[in-house]
């Protein structure tokens, strides 16, 4: 009989071995080139001094903040991402929590400039919003979602990264490697290595 480590383990291998990639349109396309396709767009954004945007909630929001600090400092990307208590509290206090993310999308993002949004359900409305925002403004998009193969992120973006696994804990722990993934891949291809 496995321990509940190892089925844990397994689970974890399992959804990083099953990542479904689409496009809006929901054509698939290997994780790899979908890989390939979001570093180049990076890199695009890198050259012409624009920005990635990072937004979640929850555990998602701290993924999102730390991943914000990571592509700032070790890729030399501009990044930003809506972690700040103050914002957080007066957006949602003055307008609504649905808008925290969109607000700033229609105020900062441009065509040369990238939204992340991680969402383990791909359905919080305020997520949702910021992928309208986002299109509206033609940044380009990459969503991270899980749980439900229906969820309202898996056709946002022109990039969606779906794990097909049913817990949070799970989603987030494949979407923190998925993360890290694409991160050193691009310091490894732009930057001189991982460190």
């Amino acid at each position: 009989m496995k321990s509940y480590s190892s089925k844990f383990f397994d689970e974890i291998s399992d959804g990083l071995k099953r990542i479904i990639v689409t496009r809006g349109n929901g054509k698939e396309l290997s994780l790899d080139d979908a890989l390939e396709e979001a570093m180049v767009r990076v890199k695009k954004v890198q050259d012409q001094n624009g920005l990635m945007f990072f937004c979640g909630n929850g555990a998602s929001c701290s993924m999102a903040e730390h991943m914000s600090h990571d592509w700032f400092q070790n890729a030399k990307v501009n990044t930003t991402s809506c972690s700040a208590t103050s914002y957080i509290t007066a957006i949602s206090n003055d307008t609504s929590f649905a808008d925290v993310f969109s607000y700033r999308v229609e105020r900062i993002l441009s065509e040369k400039d990238v939204l992340v949004t991680i969402s383990s359900s791909g359905n919080s409305p305020n997520i949702v919003k910021a992928i309208k925002a986002a299109k509206d403004k033609g940044a380009y998009i990459i969503t991270l979602s899980g749980m439900r193969d229906d969820n309202k992120s898996r056709t946002g973006g022109d990039l969606n990264f779906y794990v097909p696994l049913k817990t949070y804990g799970l989603v987030e722990s494949v979407h923190a490697i998925l993360l890290h993934l694409g991160l050193d891949l691009f310091l490894d291809k732009y930057m001189g290595g991982r460190h």
